[in-house]
Order: structure tokens, then sequence, then C-alpha cells
């Protein structure tokens, strides 16, 4: 799903089209990605193509650092996808980090999958150091940098390190950025015991959804976007 008002200053990159309902305001487009980079990195060209001012990648993301917990916020400093790397812009991150002082700076990891399970978080944390994952932030980072567009990450942490995502939950995005309750419920019922683990999941994300909401409204508008 993508949404762009007539004047876009700001282009936000999401995984879910529920991030991008949040995020959206005055000269704010938005690129909801469905966890699929390719369909992405596509539909974020296309958008960019019809202009905007900066990009930043926004919304949920699983956590890496065992300190933080559901609901942390997390400015990223450089995005990190296997060996390479970008820096994010340093004026718009100083200014973010300004608006929300209880923010954790450092950087995030870009993955084309999930990183689901608690082994596989800890040892990407070991391997990268980066302080959370999400599956959209190497590709605004590379489309952005292409572009010679001033680029920022803010992630709100929804699954803990310590927290492995169930299967059921894995199956819920559909490739617009939509909820397929439909998919989870089947995922149920072929595992039910993963009910206990989506539970714990869902009252995460709802943590996570609701620091978002804080987030935006703390925040100048454009998202925080320091040129003029």
């Amino acid at each position: 799903m993508t949404e762009a008002p007539p004047s876009v200053i700001v282009l936000a990159v999401t995984g879910l089209v529920a991030e991008a309902r949040i995020v959206r305001a005055n000269g704010v487009g938005t690129v909801a990605g469905g966890g699929n980079a390719t369909r992405l990195a596509s539909l974020l060209k296309a958008q960019l193509s019809q202009g905007a001012r900066g990009v930043i990648s926004i919304g949920i993301a699983g956590g890496l650092a065992p300190s933080l917990k559901a609901g942390a916020i997390v400015i990223a400093d450089r995005i990190l996808e296997g060996s390479t790397g970008w820096p994010t812009d340093p004026v718009w991150c100083r200014a973010l980090a300004g608006s929300l002082p209880d923010a954790f700076l450092g950087a995030l990891c870009g993955v084309d999958q999930p990183i689901a399970g608690t082994d596989a978080k800890a040892a990407l944390h070991a391997r990268a150091g980066a302080l959370a994952v999400d599956m959209e932030s190497h590709v605004a980072a590379r489309l952005a940098a292409s572009f010679a567009l001033p680029f920022a990450a803010l992630r709100v942490v929804a699954d803990p390190a310590s927290r492995s995502l169930p299967q059921a939950a894995l199956v819920g995005m559909r490739p617009d950025g939509t909820t397929d309750v439909a998919a989870v419920l089947r995922a149920l019922l072929r595992r039910p015991g993963d009910l206990a683990g989506l539970i714990h999941t869902a009252r995460d994300a709802q943590a996570a959804f609701q620091s978002l909401k804080r987030v935006c409204a703390k925040l100048n508008a454009p998202l925080g976007f320091p040129y003029r």
C-alpha cells in the first residue's frame, strides 16, 4: 500500500498498513512494504521518482539488545545489512533524539526474512551489535542513498530479544501490509500450542503501537524533518 499527499516532504517506509496510518500526516507520504523487499524497493522507487525531500523508516521492530523491552524507542545512527552499512542523516538523527530523550541510539539491522527465534536474535546481536532488526530499513536506506536524499530510521521494539515469534504471528501479514486474520487462525488450528505465545506477542505489539503513537505526537511535523 502506498499513499502520498499532493505535496510530499517526507516519505515514511513501514512494514504494515497499521503503522502507516499512525505515521501519516501533512507532508508525509507512506509506503507499506508487507515484508517483501523486492516489492518494497519497486514501490519506493516509484514514489521517490514523484518527488520527496527525505525518507524515514519508521514503525515496529524486533528487539536484539536484551535490555530493550516492548515499546522501547530506537533511533538509528546507521543501518546494517550483512557487511554493508549506511549512515543516517546526522542532523535529522539529532532532531529526533532531541524530541525523544528516552530513545536509544544505535544501529538497526535490515533483513529480508524474519528473525523470529531468541537464538537467532542473540546471534545477530552478537555479530552485528545492532539494537533492533526490521525488514524495511535497509531497503529504504539503499533507495534514499540512490536518490541522494536525507534518510532517518526510528523503530519501536515489538517483540523483545527474549521473545520468540510463534508461526501464527509470522503468517499474519499480507504482501500489501494488511493483516490476514484468517491465516493466523489457520496457523493456530495447525499449532494450537502457539496460542500462549501469540497472546504474549499481541500484548507486546499493543505496547509498541501505543509507543509509536506517542512518538509521532511528540515529533515536529513532518516526522522531525529538520530541513526547510
